[in-house]
């Protein structure tokens, strides 16, 4: 009969550091492995008194060098046992089995196996589309390295799952930052609002002087105080569309320089479509073709600058090494809703008088 030497693996080598991001860094290597002769009483009884990483799976090993009769070691590769797997035995098929069947019998021949520095996304993936509880790594030599068992597979899907949402919210890098927004005790909730609440305060008082400061323009016609909501109003819709583009785009990588002509140009048009829907409508409604000419330019040239602004004040707040999706609202709120007030009523400074 068969013998079988199964114990847990020895540590990888200190001066063996593990890849960020890579599937090494879920990689256990004390786990029981067999050769595919082994009888299954064997197998089991082995398995008892010793302490593994896990046994999830049992790895059926041969070794690469060494004499035909070699034992099989473990899966640390020592000097005279370097493994090559053959195959994986779910621990519950094992524990199922006759006494009497051959470890070969019950492996899976084509288990999933990755290299060492693939990324622990792609090697995921790749467990699941398999339907393996394990994942089995094994260097360019043809050595067994060990095993990823299900509950590192698991971590390693909920850290992608976490980052792909984060992705979508526009959050930087994990969505537990905003876990933590929204069970954070009432002190800090009132720190991280309150000095963005300042500034939007602080820019309405500026927004009322510029208001203010064309009072003969507005007693002049006072229609023209009609239309400040409206102005404000639509470039701040843009400008809060192109804020979102942005901070998303920030957050999957997407550098400035690729989206700043594109965005530009498309809050221009923007422009031009809401100037052109703008003018007949005014004109019809209050009968001042200079009048419908003040708003629908003041529309156009609004809305172009909130997408500057817009794209720009992200962009700032990411080289500074603050989160965009924080403080970028409000502050382009504010500097959009004086740029427009400034640009309206110098418009129709001109044109209405």
């Amino acid at each position: 009969m068969a013998t079988s030497d199964i114990s847990a693996a020895d540590p990888p080598p200190a001066e063996e550091p593990l890849l960020p991001g890579s599937v090494e860094q879920y990689l256990v290597t004390g786990v029981p492995t067999c050769a595919a002769s082994d009888r299954v009483d064997v197998v089991r009884a082995a398995l008892l008194g010793t302490e593994f990483g896990s046994v999830a799976d049992v790895a059926v090993c041969e070794p690469v060098t060494g004499a035909a009769d070699a034992q099989v070691r473990s899966a640390a590769g020592r000097p005279d046992g370097v493994l090559r797997l053959v195959g994986l035995i779910p621990i519950e098929r094992l524990m199922a089995a006759p006494d009497d069947q051959r470890a070969g019998d019950l492996m899976d021949t084509d288990p999933p196996v990755v290299r060492p520095g693939l990324s622990q996304e792609k090697a995921a993936w790749k467990a699941v589309q398999h339907g393996e509880s394990s994942l089995a790594v094994v260097d360019a030599e043809g050595a067994f390295r060990g095993l990823v068992p299900p509950s590192r597979l698991l971590g390693v899907l909920l850290r992608e799952h976490d980052e792909d949402l984060a992705r979508l919210g526009g959050y930087l890098a994990s969505t537990a930052p905003a876990r933590h927004a929204t069970e954070e005790p009432l002190s800090p909730r009132l720190w991280h609002r309150l000095p963005w609440l300042l500034v939007c305060l602080f820019g309405s008082a500026l927004a009322a002087w510029v208001v203010g400061s064309y009072e003969q323009n507005l007693a002049a016609d006072l229609r023209l105080a009609f239309f400040v909501p409206g102005v404000v109003y639509m470039a701040d819709a843009v400008g809060t569309q192109t804020v979102a583009l942005v901070v998303r785009g920030l957050s999957v990588g997407v550098s400035i320089r690729r989206v700043f002509r594109l965005e530009l140009l498309t809050g221009l048009l923007l422009g031009v479509v809401l100037c052109a829907v703008t003018f007949p409508a005014v004109w019809l409604a209050f009968g001042s073709v200079d009048l419908a000419a003040a708003v629908a330019l003041a529309l156009l040239a609004a809305c172009a600058m909130a997408t500057g602004v817009a794209m720009t004040l992200p962009w700032l707040m990411t080289l500074a090494g603050r989160d965009p999706a924080f403080g970028s609202g409000p502050l382009a709120t504010v500097v959009q809703d004086l740029l427009s007030l400034l640009v309206y009523f110098s418009v129709a400074t001109v044109l209405v008088g």
